[in-house]
């Protein structure tokens, strides 16, 4: 449900604005919201690029205390990086279901299966996997 206000999330799912509230804050919706208005690739691009910058300021500046303090921001920088890789799973897991969802929702106008409980079950345990993925900050 991406995209959408809080009211329309609270009537998809029969609970108050007030829960779909608390639920958002607990569990960092808006966070989430945030990254997905960039990919990763395009992040990792920019941490790469950020890297070659100080390369380069290090190189123009030839001096030795620059050369120690680039160390210490290519780690952190480094460790960015493999975070996002780790956290990568995740991401592709939440496109997974919401590519899902909507075929569900398209799926529901033809097929008497697809009933909107069962698309509220799914996305529940959709919900429920994706809370103990980013927990664990791995995909078994």
């Amino acid at each position: 449900m991406s995209g959408m206000e809080m009211t329309e999330i609270a009537d998809k799912v029969d609970v108050s604005r007030v829960t779909i509230s608390k639920w958002c804050a607990a569990d960092g919706w808006k966070e989430a919201r945030a990254a997905k208005t960039i990919t990763r690739p395009e992040l990792v691009n920019m941490l790469l690029s950020t890297i070659h910058k100080l390369l380069v300021q290090v190189g123009d500046a030839d001096d030795p205390a620059s050369a120690a303090g680039l160390a210490d921001k290519l780690s952190k920088l480094a460790a960015v990086i493999e975070k996002l890789d780790k956290k990568a799973n995740v991401v592709d897991a939440i496109e997974v279901f919401k590519s899902l969802t909507e075929w569900l929702e398209r799926r529901a106008a033809t097929d008497p299966d697809v009933t909107p409980e069962l698309i509220k079950m799914i996305n529940k345990i959709q919900d429920k996997y994706i809370i103990e993925s980013i927990g664990s900050n791995n995909l078994n």
